[in-house]
């Protein structure tokens, strides 16, 4: 195996992990922080809002599992050796 290209595969791989779990950490902070809201705002739709919200963090977590995924090909299973 080359080492040049272990190594580029390990920061490639710290690099999409690092980079793509960024943009999930926000949504789901901006979708929880607006839940809030809204369940201050109409507490009689707390039920509704609450299982939207479920809903929606599994939808944006699964894009984090996706990166996972694309990272753990990056080191284990590199089609560059």
């Amino acid at each position: 195996m080359n080492p040049l290209i272990a190594a580029a595969s390990v920061v490639a791989a710290g690099l999409a992990i690092g980079l793509v779990s960024i943009g999930p950490g926000i949504g789901q902070g901006t979708a929880a922080g607006q839940t809030v809201k809204g369940i201050a705002r109409q507490p009689e739709a707390e039920e509704k809002i609450r299982r939207t919200l479920l809903l929606s963090l599994a939808f944006i977590e699964a894009l984090t599992i996706y990166e996972l995924v694309v990272a753990l090909t990056l080191l284990f299973a590199n089609s560059f050796v």
